[in-house]
C-alpha cells in the first residue's frame, strides 16, 4: 500500500485553490481535482496494510487544527518545475514534526532529510511541456484550519493518482 499522512482542507478553500489550478493555462498545466487538495505532512511509500495498525494511533493522536493561511503560488520544484502549488503559512511545522516523529517512533517512517516545506500541489505540468519560468497567477490569502489529519493511500492510475482515506482524525477548530 502507498500511504501518505495530511491535512485536510475546509471546502472554502478547497474551492478556492481549484478555481486557482483551473485557471492557469490548461494547455500547460493540469489542475488537481478537488477531492485529492491536501497538504501532505509526512509520505510514507509502500508499506505493507498491516503497518495501518501502527500508523493510526500517531493520527488519532491529533486534536487541535493550527491556524493557516494560503501564501504564494510557486512553482515547484524551482529549477525545472513540474508542479503548481500553493505555499502555506503558520505554525504547521509543529503537527508535521509531531506526526513525523510518532511515525518514526511506531517505526514505520523515517523522516526525509529536507527541511519540511508546507504547500497544496494545485496543477501539475503536462507531458512534452517545457515549465514556465514564473507562476502564472496570484491567489488572495485566505486563513483557515484544517478540519482533521488522515491516513490516506494513494493509488496510481493512468492519469494521475486517487486517494482514499483509511484513518481520520477531527481536529478541533481553535487556534493551536
Amino acid at each position: 500500500m502507498r500511504l501518505f499522512v495530511a491535512l485536510d482542507l475546509p471546502e472554502d478553500v478547497r474551492d478556492a485553490l481549484t478555481a486557482a489550478g483551473q485557471a492557469a493555462d490548461p494547455e500547460v498545466w493540469r489542475p488537481v481535482k478537488p477531492e485529492s487538495l491536501h497538504i501532505t505532512l509526512a509520505f510514507l511509500g509502500e508499506r505493507p496494510e498491516e503497518d495501518v495498525e501502527a500508523i493510526a494511533p500517531v493520527v488519532l493522536a491529533e486534536s487541535v487544527a493550527p491556524r493557516l493561511e494560503l501564501g504564494d503560488v510557486l512553482l515547484l520544484p524551482p529549477r525545472r518545475a513540474r508542479v503548481l502549488t500553493v505555499e502555506i503559512h503558520g505554525p504547521l511545522g509543529d503537527l508535521q514534526a509531531r506526526v513525523s516523529a510518532g511515525l518514526e517512533a511506531a517505526g514505520v517512517y523515517t523522516p526525509e532529510t529536507r527541511p519540511f516545506r508546507a504547500h497544496v500541489t494545485i496543477a501539475r505540468l503536462r507531458p512534452r511541456v517545457r515549465p514556465p519560468r514564473e507562476a502564472p497567477l496570484a491567489l488572495a490569502p485566505i486563513a483557515f484550519a484544517g478540519p482533521s489529519v488522515t491516513l490516506y493511500v494513494s493509488r496510481l492510475h493512468q492519469h494521475g493518482a486517487t486517494y482514499q482515506p483509511l484513518v481520520k482524525a477531527p481536529l478541533a477548530q481553535r487556534v493551536a
